[in-house]
This record gives C-alpha cells, structure tokens and sequence, in this order.
C-alpha cells in the first residue's frame, strides 16, 4: 500500500484527547481502504475542501434505508475510497453489546469493510464506516444471520434510542429499554422503507435529566415522570448540609419554579409548583425521591439546525402511562405522523411544520386538549381566533 504523508492530520493527534486520526492510521496498516481515507482526508485539509460526492442510493435488497451512499471525486488518485458506503446497524436497547456479538461484528467489518467504526451515531447506531457496493448484500447476509438488523437513514422513522433507564438507573420512572425495542419491533417498515417528508426520531429518557439528550435532538421526546409528591428525608438532609453543601444556593436557589424552602433545619417543597426537573433529586439522591403513579411526559419538535435553525422540544402531553403495549402512546404517535405527512413540505420536520401551522392546528389534529405546559412563549399578537364548537353553542 502507499505510505501517505500527513503532516496535517498528524497535529490532530497531539494533545490530551484520543484521535479519530490514530485510529485511521491503525486500521491503515491493514486496510486499504482506510489508508486511502487517511490520504484523501489529508488532501482535504491541505486544499480546504471535501472530496466526496453523492453519487445515487445504494442500499440491499428489500430495504429503502440503513445504508448512506458515499463515493470519492477523486477515484482514479484514491481508489480504496472510490466506494466508501456507510452501514448503520441497529443497536440494542441501552446499547448493551456482549463481548463476543461485537467481535463478530467487527471480524466481519474487517473481512467486507475499511474497519472503521462510529460507536455511536448521533442518532444511536452502530456505524460501520467504508464499504464498496458489490459488499453490502453479502455483508448483510452474514450479519442478519446472525440476528442483527440495519438501522434507519434517509426520510424515515430512524433507530429509536434510549438512555439505559431501569436496568442500571435508580432515577428511571419508566422502563426505556423496553419501550425502545417495542417501539422498534413495531414500526420496522417505517426504520427500512422511507415513506416520510423527512426524517423522525424517537428518544426515551427515565427522567428529566435526560441522558440521551431527547429534548434537543428527537423529533418524540419520551420523558419519565411522576405525578405524586417528593418524599424528603429530613435527617439525610442535614447529613448533606454537614458534609458541607450548601443548600440554599446549590439546591434552593436552583430551583426553576421557586418551590423549595430552607430554614437551616427543615427543607420544604411546595409539590403543587414542582416542574420535576429532577434537579433537587439528582443532586440529594438520599435524601430525596419521587412517589406515586410514574409515568412520562410527551414532547415534540426538537431538531438540529437545517433549515430554520435549531429547535427545542414543545410539550405536548403532560403525562401518559406508558405500560406493555403501549398502546395509547402508538395511537397518539401514528395521529401525530398522519397530520405531519398530510401537510410538511420535502425535507420538513415535524417541529418546523408545527412551527408554521400553529400548536393549535396540530393538538387538534391529534386531538389532545391545550394544557398550561404546552406553551412555549407567550403570545406575540392580540387577536383571538374562535371556532363555533369552542363557544359550546353560544353566540
């Protein structure tokens, strides 16, 4: 193989961090693939300008996503990358990988790809980077025979993701692996055969802290949640403040709606007023917890910038139970795709098309009544807009 020069690249690797560029370098001395990658990316940085072209849809027989065509402008300078395909695989739940299931996954990179790998995408599958066309169909072959599945990509529903939740996660008021894969197992048709006006992302998070970031980068944030009060314990409370912290400022004062109290001797929390951030919690883990029904709340219409810059998630359901097989959250979720596919444009998501119809057209739709919680900003204009059925008959 051709020995690259990469004075660039090489300053990418100094410093205290890991670098994307040693472990180009390792997979290099095995891989031609990666080693021309190493020398197109180096060409990149020298010219100040990307070298790959979309050049079609590739995909495997049967499936209209999971696979992102990628080739080289420059195939005749860097054949190893002429083809340079990427490959998103399915993650389980929590991405909990046995040892010996990502080995296999990685022997067979090795045998029918560059053996670079992306752990994780941005939306949550295992990324296999750098594969030619005539080696997607035989690598899917071997790697759905042995259980796995290819991820989302394109105008589709994509991977849904979740934080670990129960199974590790003391915070946890839902049980995110399983709605994960449910959500998963039921609408396979819409992760492989885009049908959507763009893409829609599903995230699950136990609490409110949010581990997996659903509020600002899934299209349906799913956010555990209680409705009883927060037990406190106010002995462990005083062990907090004599092991030095002080509560006032870094628990009370922190609050975002103001409904917390201490005197020095007693902390209070006003739990009609609690917004459930999950603050106070996270921070006095044995001192606090919550108590009652558990369940989630819905919020929708976060994205990252593309068109109209990058949205925050609306809530749009307070609270929901969210038990096997969810059945009430489906219906909801399917009401909310039909009113975005009726009305987005191409390559709109659905927080950008609630942005332009109104909440109001779109809780409607899916025939969720308005709540104090959906509110986002307050009103910018006086007028009011009445339909006949909102004065219950009265003129």
């Amino acid at each position: 193989m051709k020995k690259y020069e990469t004075p660039l690249l090489d300053e990418l690797e100094k410093g205290p961090w890991p670098s994307f560029v040693k472990e180009i370098k390792t997979a290099a001395t095995k891989s031609e693939m990666a080693n021309d990658e190493l020398g197109q990316l180096e060409k990149s940085y020298r010219d100040k300008r990307g070298y790959w072209k979309h050049g079609g849809i590739v995909g495997v027989l049967g499936y209209g996503g999971g696979v992102i065509g990628r080739y080289s402008s420059l195939p005749e300078e860097f054949p190893g990358v002429a083809h340079f395909h990427t490959v998103r695989i399915n993650q389980p739940s929590g991405m909990y990988y046995k040892t010996d299931s990502l080995r296999t996954i990685l022997d067979l990179w090795d045998e029918y790809g560059s053996g670079l790998t992306n752990m994780h995408g941005s939306t949550g599958d295992m990324v296999l980077l750098g594969c030619r066309t005539e080696a997607l169909e035989p690598l899917f072959a071997e790697v759905s025979s042995r259980g796995w599945d290819l991820g989302g990509s394109g105008s589709a529903l994509r991977t849904p993701a979740c934080c670990l939740g129960q199974s590790r996660c003391e915070w946890a008021n839902i049980d995110t692996m399983d709605i994960c894969n449910e959500l998963t197992q039921t609408y396979q048709d819409y992760v492989h055969r885009p049908a959507w006006p763009y893409k829609f992302k599903f995230k699950i998070a136990g609490c409110a802290i949010d581990c997996v970031a659903s509020i600002a980068r899934a299209d349906c944030s799913v956010i555990g949640t209680w409705k009883g009060k927060i037990a406190v314990d106010q002995d462990v409370v005083k062990d907090y403040a004599k092991a030095g912290m002080n509560i006032t400022e870094e628990i009370v004062n922190m609050c975002p709606t103001g409904c917390m109290s201490y005197d020095g001797k007693e902390l209070k929390i006003d739990d009609t007023n609690c917004s459930r951030c999950m603050h106070c919690i996270s921070k006095m883990t044995k001192a606090l917890r919550p108590t009652g029904e558990k369940g989630a709340s819905i919020l929708i219409g976060s994205k990252a910038p593309i068109v109209v810059g990058s949205l925050l998630s609306w809530v749009v359901v307070p609270f929901i139970k969210m038990e096997p097989p969810y059945t009430e959250f489906k219906a909801l979720v399917e009401k909310m795709w039909d009113w975005w596919d009726d009305n987005a444009k191409p390559r709109e998501r659905i927080g950008e098309v609630i942005e332009m119809k109104g909440m109001r057209s779109f809780l409607e739709a899916i025939g969720v009544p308005p709540q104090p919680q959906q509110v986002f900003e307050p009103r910018k204009d006086p007028f009011f807009f009445w339909k006949e059925e909102d004065l219950n008959g009265n003129k």
